[in-house]
């Protein structure tokens, strides 16, 4: 599991929280043995009872799990392919993050991790699940880097249906589990970008300062506070499932957004007679956004400004749920799509539409289409738009993967035997 420490200091290598080692000098030095040769996996799909089906509610459409649920030989308490996923952030001096990019990916896709990274110049920023000696060895790669050190870590489980459909993909088919993956194997992102996180005011720096970190065991006693102003620090769509009791939210639809909301909303309570500026607690998903609002706050005079170390999803597993202040579910930016207390995986769905939460009520909706558009779209959507979907979940249904077979293969040129004048282009089988 992951340890945490409090601390004033925005990037304290001494406070960041890591994974504890394991026995992993005990397990296979092969990763993934039934990887090993890529014409014969040791991975077979095969009915399995109906107690193992995928416990939330989608299908797969590829050749083989279209049929039948996935099963997986050798996969079950063996510590060594057990996955995990793990969120993680920097902010950091980073002016060659660039440079990062390609063997960060190569090491990824070496490991069979799966995830997504962000590298700016102000640092880095990701979640990736692979098992976790190849996890440990890609944040420790990331760490060799001093600058990056002491990377802000939340661990979270996989449950084992989720972890049958990870390793159910096979050569043939690398997408055979179909959009059912909280992650895939064989794909991860790593992206350069201005910012980890988008607020789009470059003077506003975490490694120039922050607010007071507050830890989970310590945050129900300052939000119960009445002298306390609660903000959540995310969007509409993800305050829409979950909240801690009595927050404001301001409804944002991007966080470059909330500067706009607070100079509108909240700066103007600083000038309410001789009042003091309000005492101001906020939190996010895992943190980031929260380093950079405390940040902005700070710079606009505000004297007591908060933040939950670890956001909400250390809070959700350090603090039982019997005291907890926090309601509803938590989403989170993957396949699960939202989790609950102990980090198990929520009931939400995910809309292909647009990439928003929907519950099951929602898709009750005459508005929901499947991989089309649910509630929350279906108005801003045009039909041209609408048909673009359908043909892309029609491939997917077709072949398992978007695009269809040839999705991502160059074509080749080859000469026109009655026509040695002209060349014509043709997809290699």
């Amino acid at each position: 599991m992951l340890s945490s420490s409090s601390s004033p200091n925005p990037n304290p290598s001494s406070t960041s929280m890591n994974i504890n080692p394991s026995s992993s000098s005990t397990r296979s030095t092969n990763l993934l043995p039934f990887f090993s040769n890529p014409h014969t996996p040791h991975i077979t799909c095969k009915t399995l009872p109906q107690a193992v089906t995928i416990s939330n509610g989608f299908s797969s459409f590829s050749s083989c799990a279209a049929a039948n649920p996935v099963s997986v030989s050798g996969i079950g308490d063996d510590e060594s392919v057990q996955l995990v996923v793990v969120s993680f952030y920097k902010f950091a001096d980073f002016p060659d993050h660039a440079d990062l990019r390609k063997p960060l990916k190569d090491l990824c896709e070496k490991l069979y991790i799966s995830g997504g990274i962000i590298l700016a110049p102000e640092g880095i920023n990701g979640s990736i699940c692979g098992i976790r000696k190849s996890v440990e060895q890609v944040l420790d790669f990331i760490q060799s880097d001093d600058r990056l050190k002491g990377l802000r870590q939340i661990e979270s489980p996989v449950s084992p249906e989720e972890e049958a459909i990870h390793h159910g993909h096979t050569s043939s088919s690398p997408l055979a589990a179909g959009e059912d993956a909280p992650f895939r194997w064989d794909h991860v992102r790593v992206k350069l970008k201005k910012e980890i996180v988008s607020l789009g005011m470059p003077s506003v720096s975490p490694n120039e300062r922050v607010g007071t970190y507050v830890s989970p065991n310590e945050w129900n006693s300052l939000i119960s506070d009445p002298d306390t102003v609660v903000i959540d620090v995310r969007n509409d769509y993800e305050t829409r499932i979950g909240k801690f009791k009595g927050a404001v939210d301001p409804r944002t639809t991007a966080f470059r957004e909330f500067p706009s909301w607070v100079d509108d909303q909240l700066s103007g309570k600083q000038n309410e007679g001789p009042k003091s500026p309000p005492r101001v607690a906020m939190y996010c998903t895992g943190g980031i956004r929260c380093e950079k609002a405390s940040s902005f706050l700070l710079s606009k005079g505000f004297k007591e400004v908060y933040h939950l170390q670890g956001g909400i999803l250390k809070y959700l597993e350090e603090v039982p749920k019997t005291e907890s202040l926090w309601e509803g579910e938590c989403f989170v930016f993957d396949k699960r799509v939202s989790v609950k207390h102990g980090l198990v995986p929520g009931n939400f769905k995910l809309c292909y539409g647009c990439k928003k939460p929907v519950s099951d009520a929602d898709m009750e909706s005459p508005e929901w289409e499947y991989g089309v558009t649910c509630p929350y779209c279906y108005a801003s959507k045009s039909e041209e738009e609408k048909e673009r979907a359908r043909a892309r979940q029609r491939q997917f249904e077709e072949w398992g993967v978007i695009g269809g077979p040839d999705k991502g293969r160059r074509p080749t040129k080859t000469r026109d035997a009655n026509n040695t004048g002209g060349a014509q282009m043709s997809r290699s089988a």
